[in-house]
Parts: C-alpha cells; sequence; structure tokens
C-alpha cells in the first residue's frame, strides 16, 4: 500500500513539475476547459437562479390553489378559435361555489385590470398595480400586513370605497408619514386607507405587492362593468388541508358544468388550473433548458477535451527520451502512467476552477444590477463543475498516458537522442 502512494506521489511531483515547465503551453491548454465549465456552470446557475425565482413568487401562495378561468395555464388540446368562444368566469358563479363547496378553505373572484396612478394631494404613485379581489383573497395568499387590516367580506359586498396599499405606493403618497386614514384618489374616487403590507422585495414576476393596491372586486366591477372580458375574471380557490386534489377538481369540475347546463358530450367551457401543475410545468421548462444549454456548452468542453488531449500527445513525444530514462532506471509502467494522467487530470480541475471563480464573479455583477434577483452559485454547481473537470481531464490524458508507459525504453531513449 505505501508503495502505491508512493508511486502516486511522485507521480504527482512529475505531472506538477512538467506543468511549472511549460506555462505557455499550460496556459493555453486551460483555456479551453475554462470557456467550457464556465458555459456549462453558468447556463446550470443561470436557470437554476431562474427557476428558484419564479418559485419563490409563487411561495406566497399554496400549492393546493386552483384558479378557475376561461383560458388555461399550460398546453392544451382544445383549438384556440374555441377557447376564444368561452364565456368568462362570473360574480354569480363564484358565489355558487363559495356555498356549495363544503371542502374549500377560501373562495375569491379576481380581476385583472391595468395598472393606474393613485393621488394623495400632490404625490402620485404611478403604475400602480390594481389587486382587484374578494375579501377571501386575504386568506389565500396570506398578505402580510404592516399596518392596519384588511377589508371585510361585508365591505367588500357593498364596495365601500377602502382601499390596502403596498409598501412602495404608500411611501410614495405619504413620503414615510401616517397612511391609516387618509383619503387618496383612484379612478375619480375618493378611497380611504385601511391597511399598508409589508415589504416583500422584487421577484421575477415584478415588484411583488409592494407596488400594488388591493380594493374591494365590487368597486372594480362598478367602474369596468359586470361584462368586460378584458378583465380575465378568476376565481381562486384553496382547499382544506388534506383534501385529495383529484377528487376536489372531479366535483368542482361538476358542479360548474351543471351550473353552466354542460351536457355529457360537451367539453368544458372552462379550466381549472392547479398551482401545483403550473410549478411541474416550471420544472419541464427548466429541465429542457438545462438540457439544450449543456448541449450546446458541451460542445465548447470538447473542444477543451481535445486540446488537452493534443497537449498531452505532444508532451509525450517531447518527454519520449526522458521516459525511456526513467524506465531504464526501474520505473513501472503505472508510474509513467499516473505521471501523465495526474499532468492531464490537474490542468483540467485548474482550468475549471477558473471557470467557476469567472462564474462566481458574472454571478456577483450580474446581481449588482438585477435588485433583488439572485444570481446563485450553488455549491452543487461547483461540485459538477469540479466533477467534470477531472473526468475531462482523465478521458482527454488517458490515451497518451497509455501511449506513454508501453513505450520500450531503449527505443524511447535512441528517439530522443
Amino acid at each position: 500500500m505505501l508503495i502505491y502512494l508512493r508511486v502516486l506521489k511522485e507521480s504527482l511531483y512529475f505531472a506538477i513539475n512538467a506543468l511549472k515547465n511549460n506555462k505557455l503551453r499550460t496556459m493555453l491548454s486551460l483555456l479551453g476547459v475554462t470557456i467550457g465549465i464556465f458555459s456549462i456552470i453558468a447556463v446550470l446557475a443561470a436557470v437554476d437562479s431562474l427557476e428558484k425565482e419564479i418559485k419563490g413568487s409563487l411561495s406566497s401562495l399554496d400549492q393546493s390553489t386552483m384558479i378557475v378561468a376561461r383560458y388555461s395555464f399550460g398546453p392544451t388540446e382544445i383549438p384556440q378559435w374555441k377557447r376564444e368562444q368561452f364565456p368568462d368566469v362570473s360574480y354569480e358563479e363564484y358565489e355558487f361555489l363559495s356555498r356549495s363547496l363544503p371542502e374549500a378553505e377560501a373562495v375569491s373572484y379576481v380581476l385583472n385590470v391595468p395598472s393606474e396612478s393613485i393621488k394623495y394631494n400632490d404625490n402620485t404613485a404611478t403604475n400602480v398595480g390594481i389587486g382587484a379581489v374578494s375579501a377571501e383573497y386575504y386568506d389565500i395568499e396570506a398578505l402580510q400586513i404592516a399596518k392596519g387590516r384588511f377589508y371585510t367580506e361585508a365591505e367588500d359586498v357593498r364596495a365601500a370605497p377602502v382601499i390596502v396599499l403596498g409598501h412602495d405606493v404608500a411611501t410614495t403618497l405619504f413620503e414615510g408619514g401616517e397612511a391609516l386614514g387618509k383619503e387618496v384618489r383612484l379612478y375619480g374616487r375618493k378611497l380611504t386607507v385601511i391597511g399598508v403590507l409589508e415589504k416583500m422585495g422584487s421577484n421575477v414576476f415584478g415588484n411583488s405587492h409592494d407596488t400594488n393596491a388591493f380594493l374591494s372586486v365590487n368597486l372594480v366591477r362598478r367602474v369596468y362593468g359586470s361584462n368586460n372580458r378584458g378583465t380575465f375574471p378568476q376565481i381562486v380557490i384553496k382547499p382544506e388541508s388534506g383534501v385529495d386534489s383529484d377528487e376536489f377538481v372531479a366535483m368542482l369540475t361538476q358542479k360548474l358544468r351543471t351550473l353552466r347546463g354542460l351536457r355529457t358530450e360537451d367539453v368544458n367551457t372552462f379550466f381549472v388550473n392547479q398551482l401545483k401543475g403550473f410549478t411541474q410545468f416550471i420544472d419541464n421548462i427548466t429541465g429542457q433548458m438545462n438540457f439544450l444549454g449543456l448541449i450546446i456548452s458541451g460542445f465548447s468542453l470538447l473542444v477543451g477535451g481535445f486540446g488537452i488531449a493534443n497537449i498531452m500527445f505532444v508532451s509525450v513525444k517531447e518527454r519520449t527520451n526522458l521516459i525511456g530514462i526513467q524506465k531504464s532506471l526501474g520505473a513501472k509502467n503505472r508510474f509513467i502512467l499516473f505521471q501523465f494522467l495526474f499532468e492531464a487530470v490537474i490542468l483540467a480541475v485548474i482550468g475549471g476552477l477558473i471557470g467557476l471563480f469567472l462564474v462566481w464573479l458574472a454571478s456577483v455583477i450580474i446581481s449588482q444590477f438585477t435588485g433583488d434577483f439572485q444570481f446563485i452559485l450553488s455549491p452543487w454547481n461547483m461540485f459538477i463543475g469540479t466533477a467534470v473537470s477531472a473526468v475531462i481531464g482523465l478521458i482527454s490524458g488517458i490515451i497518451p498516458a497509455i501511449s506513454a508507459s508501453r513505450l520500450d525504453p531503449v527505443e524511447a531513449i535512441r528517439t530522443g537522442m
């Protein structure tokens, strides 16, 4: 055992000296592997960061949450022309489902309306996202209130002129002062501020709820009308904990089909979009992005591997005389083999580490310009980069190392003269 360790140690020593004595060639060989590892790990890190950001943006919603609407969040076999004929989910359907779904923890009606400007005296908050939701939405998304409260179901039903502001909106309008009880203007109406949300920070979909304002869905319905298809109505449902999602969807679907008077042979004129399915869809997309990125980056790494193999063959050719002398003095084939194999692996690993350093440097720089979006280089990706580098070095150096170990000492010395 000690003999093998000594052979490994001496082989490693020879390999390091060979790299030191040929600095320019070593640097050129490193370049190919560095670019390859940089490409692969950059793709993995970028996709991982994007996936984490998207899922983090959805983390406030329970994975069992369902959204009923006339459009699908994912691929569907129903042609577009037919989907365009589907009716919007109505407020009456929302009320019906609220009463008839005993296993639903909360059901909310939501309208998607354009951003607006909100005014308070001489201050104006522009591009404010309007959350036109019924009161139950507070329980579905678990909104965090910093000051005040959310509006009640009674206030929502009677379209009370109240509003809950996001952190940044409140800061812009009141410049850090007290917001509760103040009246702001929106849709040409005076609305009383009854709550301010906690600061959440930005995410991949925008600025979270910091630049949003929530108000009664019935108040917004009075502004846009009850049959405005441009508001894309949704019914958001959160089942009770432990409920079987498939059974719940089947019950929900049947109740809505019955309400709409659909016959057995008719297709559903609505979609039940499950947030769980949406996250699976995201996983599929990011998986495909990873796969394509790895294929493209693999070509760069392949070029780097060929570069190392080429340099190792040149190294064997240059040191033929030295190999012959070493073998004539008793060096075993495995000593010569390990010597060149270590040289190739060390070369590849150093190139990989430089590539990882460049990815880390790029992640730091990018994160400075993307606000709260963080470009993350995970320990797992660092391990992958190092492991792939070592494997590339091993594969690239194995054939030159074997050819060097099999040289006849006499012929090697004669050839090197």
